[in-house]
């Protein structure tokens, strides 16, 4: 596809009222609202001849932008909804090292008697603790104090 071609946005009734809505109501996040303009104008586009320039300059953005939206209604299956809406990541982009259980062995080692020569718990000590267990990620001390405290556990 050269990027003079667009392809092809047919609009029913219900999509069109419902796109003006969204543009009307204010109520919608502005890439939702800048989205559905430009697909009630390459609607328009259909039946009276304009370029994506014309319809650039109309809604505010560049022209490349109306390119990439006409592709994502074409990809999507001239689904609407999903046209204009941010895509839902399917996972995490890191695995997070601290899971439920890691925070429960943690902090059932910070509920523990302190080892013999220590009065009570440090971050510090939790630390050097958690790195000679084999099965619990090693954590920095600040990492520690964070999970503690989103827990509400104090070392006392």
């Amino acid at each position: 596809m050269s990027k003079s071609t667009l392809p092809v946005v047919v609009l029913s009734a219900e999509e069109r009222e419902w796109l003006t809505r969204v543009v009307r109501t204010g109520a919608h996040p502005a890439q939702e609202v800048r989205r559905s303009r430009i697909l009630l104008e390459l609607d328009d586009a259909r039946r009276r001849p304009i370029g994506r320039r014309d319809i650039a300059e109309r809604v505010g953005v560049v022209p490349d932008t109306i390119t990439n939206v006409a592709r994502a209604y074409a990809e999507r299956g001239g689904d609407v909804a999903a046209t204009i809406q941010r895509r839902k990541r399917l996972t995490p982009p890191v695995e997070p090292k601290i899971t439920g259980e890691v925070e429960a062995r943690l902090i059932a080692m910070a509920c523990a008697s302190p080892p013999k020569g220590h009065a009570r718990w440090s971050l510090r000590l939790l630390e050097r603790q958690v790195a000679l267990v084999e099965d619990i990620p090693n954590m920095d001390h600040s990492t520690i104090g964070r999970v503690l405290k989103k827990r509400r556990f104090a070392l006392t």
